[in-house]
């Protein structure tokens, strides 16, 4: 979720992810409900659309599905929802950072209430505001996970930077201090820019590998005004 190339591209924005809590440790046979009831009813309308005549032409056989309309309440419902998440991708909003995903998540709900109204009558000439109003409330859904599933996975992408700039300290980096410019001249790859390459930097003194020194401090026959001490296993 944190990968630039698949999110820019916008190959991630196009699908609808989630990952719920796990249930293992809680899935006990005294609080499980066995009611088919629900599934039955699911599967006895999915083979009801499934059977029903496909609009092709006779002689090609190409598939010419009609338009569904969107009636003057569902379309109010859709634009409101567009505007809501429209405005929460300004710098410092809810969504500044998932652009790519917000940005579609009114296309993806106008979409599943297509879905939500054909799966309640396949003849239907509009979208009622009802089903769009239960569409907006699962496109909110996934738009909160992916950008729920996107913080976590940026989280994991700085650790693993650190972890890569930790072993080329540790490794390969001879001095006994570091400084940024170091680390831009000489490190990893993916931290020859200073931003990057400081904010690692600060995580790594965050848990204890780095230790900054007093601005001022001798570090290679110069006073530097940043410069770290790297804090080695004995």
């Amino acid at each position: 979720m944190a990968d630039p190339l698949a999110a820019d591209t916008g190959f991630l924005p196009r699908f609808l992810i989630c990952e719920p809590p796990s249930t293992i440790g809680t899935r006990l046979h005294g609080t499980a409900r066995n009611d088919d009831r629900a599934i039955l009813r699911f599967n006895e309308r999915l083979r009801s659309i499934l059977c029903s005549k496909m609009p092709m032409d006779a002689e090609t056989r190409e598939l010419q599905p009609r338009c569904l309309q969107l009636s003057d309440g569902a379309r109010e419902a859709l634009v409101r929802f567009s505007d809501s998440v429209e405005q929460s991708q300004c710098p410092g909003g809810e969504m500044a950072h998932l652009t790519g995903t917000a940005s579609k998540a009114a296309e993806q709900a106008a979409r599943i209430a297509g879905v939500l109204t054909l799966w309640g009558d396949l003849d239907a000439v509009e979208v009622e505001p009802a089903d769009m109003t239960n569409a907006i409330k699962l496109a909110g859904f996934y738009l909160l996970e992916a950008a729920r599933l996107a913080d976590a996975a940026q989280v994991s992408a700085e650790i693993d930077q650190a972890e890569k700039l930790k072993r080329w300290l540790l490794e390969a980096f001879e001095e006994t201090e570091v400084m940024v410019r170091d680390v831009v001249r000489y490190g990893p790859n993916s931290l020859r820019e200073s931003p990057k390459a400081r904010a690692t930097m600060k995580l790594l003194e965050k848990h204890g590998w780095l230790v900054q020194l007093d601005g001022g401090t001798v570090v290679r026959g110069s006073a530097r005004s940043e410069a770290w001490r790297i804090v080695r296993p004995s």
